[in-house]
């Protein structure tokens, strides 16, 4: 995306000039001579050198053909190819009045830049009193070239130390070209500068499409974006972002955006999607005291689709969102939760929570006795939500519960080597008056009882002298770690089907816990007599100085005494494992394994290569038996991300995803970046072939200024729909 940014860039540079060095040393000049005549008069502490000059103070180095230098002031007049080096700033003019000890410059002529910044004037002056700078006739720029391409030339500039910047017939220049005029511009500078952005592409979808934004910064406690879209195809889409900082009170966003859809189609329910199509997000996280924290998030939209078509990135990272308010308190055993949950969405299901209130107690001991307790209580209103479909409201329910769960446990180490922790808990849940649609349920109470122990030790052998210049070794650990968890729940009193389900159990890619309180679906909580074992690897050895895992690999399974009738006798047996065999490649595997059906439910498999920053390849696999009934509709993907960098200017990224069960190449991306010195634009072509859809093509160009990047490293290719707007 295009950004005119050189302005901040500009600030950038002149918050380095106008700020002395932190810890400023305060010692003698050095003054160096080199082939040339020095002389010194000891009564005004001069020293005149020629033929080559080197003065040095509290981190400064400045280098001329000739100097005058005052020992007592620290003042320098500097003449020929006069350098100066500040820490990592530097300057360059031919004639120069420098002053070490203020950190005061007077010049006819210069320049001077830390990267990526860059400046000049022809004129440069001070008030030493007042602690200001003036420049004439002065350029900002983010080239570092004799002709830049991108820079702002104002007629007079006025810094006051640490405070702000004026300047006056300020011009943005590109190639040589004006394309923006600022006749008065003043601003503080350590605060963020107002500028545009623009994304233009086209989409099948969209038809041909301007995305553009405009930064500002009113002041230190307010900030935000105006962003104004147009789509041939779809019309006109705006809407601020606003960015509130209150200190101690924390940081206030408000998002608001409004489009004027002219295609809006179908939800995924076939129902007609209306024009005013709208989007409002409000979040607040705040710490004013110690161990305080609040937190709230509002999330509304007119219909499932918004985020989906016009914030793909949003929409793949949270599909369904949800609405909040929480305060929370934290002492060194416990911790207080006020939780409210409503729902604004009425195509979400939803569990509200209205509120709830939740007081932890972390494992701790008793005095000094060998007991440990944990504890875990809630109360609150709840209501189970469905999602409203066809404008029709389903059923719902609503009842008030109050749950607290309490246990002891005793961690011991026996043998020197074994640790064993047995266990003993209860969990008391209240239920009152649960109402349904025409019904009413009488109030209703449950008890549950359990106990169990978990038993683990670690071994180790270390074998100093391997080496292996393939796998890059140097010496290697092996460590185990074997570990049983026996848990043992007789049946409640209550068992889940004739209970409300707020909190209930829900299909899982992983094993669910196994022990209270980190199982914590309340509602589906039930008999059990399980044992679980895991076994945890780990193979170490010593790259570049650092200890690094060569192979790290855990399984685990469960073996259930007394299983349901829907259960088997031993659970899936789940993986975990990477495998790193240089410092650059890496293999990662997640495995789900139906022991009793002997057939995989889950595998996820990537390969990465990173030799260098010349080019990398990562290779994935993902795979997920198709179960309508428990998790859904399955999926067997391949994906691959290649990126190369084609010279110092030039880079392209291939990014594609491929459904082997339909032969469909579900999504394509083709990037192509291109450098160019102070700036850097990335055209991408991309594809998507939904099942049942017309195949969506999207192409845009997008602009990032290097001083300030669009992207953080590797946002792009992690989250690479920004770069079509997305």
């Amino acid at each position: 995306m295009r950004r005119l940014r050189a302005i901040p860039a500009f600030l950038c540079f002149v918050a380095l000039l106008a700020v002395p060095a932190a810890g400023q040393i305060q010692n003698m000049l050095e003054i160096v001579s080199a082939e040339g005549q020095a002389s010194f008069n000891r009564q005004t502490g001069l020293w005149v050198i020629t033929n080559g000059v080197t003065v040095k103070y509290g981190g400064a180095v400045l280098t001329a053909d000739s100097a005058t230098v005052n020992e007592h002031t620290g003042e320098v007049l500097a003449d020929g190819r006069v350098r100066i080096q500040s820490d990592d700033l530097v300057w360059a003019g031919d004639h120069i009045r420098y002053n070490f000890k203020t950190r005061l410059m007077q010049s006819e002529q210069f320049r001077a830049g830390k990267p990526p910044v860059f400046a000049g004037a022809q004129g440069l002056g001070s008030d030493v009193t007042n602690q200001v700078y003036f420049a004439t006739n002065a350029f900002v720029t983010t080239d570092d070239y004799a002709m830049p391409f991108e820079q702002v030339r104002a007629s007079h500039i006025k810094i006051v130390r640490g405070e702000y910047v004026e300047m006056r017939n300020a011009t943005l220049y590109l190639g040589g070209v004006p394309v923006f005029y600022f006749p008065y511009y003043k601003r503080k500078l350590d605060a963020p500068a107002n500028h545009f952005g623009l994304l233009p592409g086209y989409r099948s979808r969209y038809g041909v499409f301007l995305l553009s934004s405009y930064t500002w910064s009113l002041n230190e406690q307010l900030d935000g974006v105006l962003h104004a879209d147009y789509r041939t195809k779809r019309g006109v889409g705006a809407g601020p972002d606003l960015n509130a900082h209150l200190g101690p009170w924390g940081d206030l966003f408000a998002r608001y955006y409004y489009a004027d859809d002219q295609a809006p189609g179908t939800d995924l329910a076939g129902n007609s999607v209306p024009h005013d199509r709208q989007r409002v997000q409000v979040g607040w996280l705040a710490s004013p005291f110690t161990n305080v924290t609040f937190r709230s998030q509002v999330r509304y939209e007119t219909d499932s689709q918004v985020n989906r078509d016009f914030f793909e990135g949003d929409y793949r990272q949270n599909p369904q969102p949800t609405t909040f308010v929480e305060a929370s308190k934290f002492w060194d055993n416990f911790a207080l939760d006020l939780f409210a949950q409503p729902r604004v969405n009425s195509f979400l299901d939803t569990i509200e929570r209205l509120p709830e209130v939740k007081l932890t107690g972390w494992r701790q001991q008793l005095g000094h006795t060998p007991l440990c307790y944990e504890s875990e209580s809630s109360a609150g209103f709840y209501r189970r939500r469905f999602a409203e479909t066809n404008g029709v409201p389903e059923p719902e329910y609503e009842a008030f519960r109050g749950d607290t769960y309490h246990q002891l446990s005793v961690p011991k180490t026996v043998f020197g080597w074994l640790n064993v922790t047995p266990r003993v808990g209860g969990r008391f849940t209240y239920y009152g008056e649960s109402t349904a649609t025409n019904t009413v349920s009488d109030e209703i109470s449950r008890g549950v009882f359990n106990t169990g122990a978990e038993a683990s030790f670690k071994a180790s052998r270390t074998w100093a002298g391997v080496t292996n210049g393939l796998l890059q070794l140097d010496g290697l650990r092996h460590i185990v770690e074997p570990s049983i968890n026996y848990v043992y729940v007789p049946a409640p009193n209550r068992r889940p089907w004739e209970l409300p389900q707020f909190d209930s159990e829900l299909p899982s890619l992983r094993l669910l816990p196994v022990e209270f309180p980190d199982y914590n679906a309340i509602d589906s909580v039930d008999a059990q007599n399980v044992l679980r074992f895991g076994l945890h690897n780990k193979l170490q050895t010593k790259r570049d100085g650092q200890l690094e895992n060569v192979v790290d690999w855990t399984v685990f399974t469960d073996w259930r005494l007394r299983p349901f009738d829907d259960q088997t006798t031993f659970s899936d047996i789940c993986s975990d494992f990477t495998f790193r065999p240089r410092s650059w490649l890496s293999l990662s595997s997640e495995t789900r394994y139906d022991l009793d059906g002997r057939r995989w439910r889950m595998a996820f498999h990537t390969l990465t290569l990173q030799p260098s920053d010349v080019w990398n390849w990562s290779i994935g696999h993902y795979y997920l038996r198709n179960e309508p009934d428990y998790w859904g509709e399955g999926n067997n993907l391949v994906s691959s991300a290649f990126f190369y960098r084609l010279n110092e200017n030039w880079a392209v990224r291939f990014t594609h995803m491929l459904e082997v069960r339909e032969g469909r190449l579900q999504e394509q991306f083709y990037t192509l970046y291109r450098d160019f010195r102070s700036w850097t634009g990335a055209l991408t072509f991309r594809v998507r072939e939904s099942r049942g859809a017309s195949p969506d093509f999207t192409v845009a160009f997008s602009f990032s200024l290097k001083v300030a990047p669009r992207f953080g490293v590797g946002e792009d290719a992690v989250r690479p729909y920004g770069l079509i707007g997305g």
